[in-house]
């Protein structure tokens, strides 16, 4: 069996998919020490440069202080602090619906969201590009399961209008993690209304980035769209937020459903107080600090000036998620490797991650970078073009 798995793992690295694990030794920052080397790094999900925050670091400690360091139990048991209910309660508020649930990963929310929602006589409808920890909450479900074209209105109107199941679950990315574009919300969510099926959209990525306020992809809808029944919100806590955890925000019904059936939320262990409580600070830097969401389009717009005359084809993106299209495995972990020989990280993203035929370089950008990192990136790209 052993060689077996050996010789698997071997040819994973042939096909240039074998993945290791970079070690960082410090914080979070576009300037990081990465197994003994510096890098000007282009690889976190760290959109507003918070993760390293100063008042982040001190409500870390006062939670410590206050709550201790471990919940001890289940929210069901006694893990549920005030901590844990205070930052609920601020959630909802902050992204305009009812009732928010806290979760320990973004994964374990889609799990218990789909799961605890559909089942055996449902139908699920996903687009095709959608992150796998949604996908695989589907197959758990055990509703059918049924993807169409990525982005594609037209195509999942004819499948909503074909099924004739009782409890329909539209479930999408508000920001594609790997191409960085957006799903069209506001359509998605007047499909739903039409056909009576909930729409679960999984905010990761742009929540704290996108609207105002920061308050994520809601932002292109209307206010009185915002409470529709047939809307469930899913965003991450450790991504553009700077700490760790996640949430599903909806109605009530909702929220008390996934109290009792999430699987992932009844049996697991609560996370820390201390990381709740340090998220009422982060959800007061988001909305306040406007001027990074302004930094994170600049740079944007700078990095996609630049790149614009590279041989690879660089993807339609708004968001700080820039792909750099190379296609083939190889191309992309040669360049990879070669921006680290100039102390630049940039991760090679390949199959299964991505469809195959469409590896890249995924450059990740924050409001802690620079105008002068962004062209460095930019003068190491054109230099490896150029040979």
């Amino acid at each position: 069996m052993l060689a077996d798995l050996s010789e698997a793992l071997q040819q994973r690295q042939q096909q240039g998919l074998y993945r290791s694990r970079p070690v960082l030794e410090g914080p979070q920052s576009p300037h990081v020490t990465i197994d003994g080397r510096e890098f000007l790094a282009f690889c976190s999900n760290d959109y507003l440069g918070l993760a390293n925050h100063p008042a982040l670091i001190e409500a870390i400690a006062e939670g410590a202080r206050r709550y201790g360091v471990g919940s001890g139990a289940s929210h069901l048991i006694s893990g549920h602090s005030q901590a844990h209910h205070m930052l609920e309660q601020a959630l909802a508020a902050f992204v305009g619906l009812p009732r928010a649930l806290l979760f320990s990963t973004g994964y374990m929310a889609n799990l218990a969201a789909v799961t605890a929602l559909v089942g055996r006589e449902d139908v699920i409808f996903a687009d095709r590009l959608n992150h796998a920890s949604l996908n695989d909450a589907a197959l758990l479900s055990r509703a059918r399961f049924i993807r169409y074209p990525h982005l594609d209105l037209v195509a999942l109107e004819k499948r909503l209008a074909a099924t004739d199941a009782q409890r329909k679950l539209v479930i999408s990315d508000a920001v594609f993690s790997m191409d960085g574009d957006q799903a069209p919300v506001a359509g998605l969510l007047a499909l739903c209304r039409r056909f009576d099926a909930w729409l679960l959209l999984d905010d990761a990525h742009g929540f704290g980035v996108l609207g105002e306020r920061g308050s994520g992809s809601l932002y292109s809808l209307q206010q009185e769209e915002w409470s529709a029944p047939h809307l469930i919100y899913m965003a991450t806590l450790g991504k553009a937020a700077g700490v760790s955890g996640a949430f599903v925000a909806a109605q009530a019904p909702v929220i008390e459903t996934l109290i009792q059936h999430g699987r992932t939320y009844g049996y697991t262990t609560a996370a820390a107080p201390l990381l709740a409580h340090a998220l009422l600070t982060s959800l007061q830097l988001i909305e306040q600090h406007s001027w990074r969401r302004e930094q994170l389009a600049r740079l944007t717009g700078r990095l996609r000036n630049n790149l614009q005359p590279l041989p690879w084809q660089l993807l339609p993106s708004e968001t700080p998620i820039q792909p750099l299209l190379t296609g083939e495995s190889q191309e992309a972990v040669r360049l990879d490797l070669a921006l680290r020989e100039q102390g630049i990280w940039v991760p090679a993203i390949r199959p299964p991650t991505v469809p195959e035929g469409r590896a890249r370089l995924r450059i990740s950008l924050s409001a802690a970078h620079t105008e002068t990192d962004i062209d460095r990136l930019s003068a190491a790209l054109h230099a490896l073009a150029r040979h």
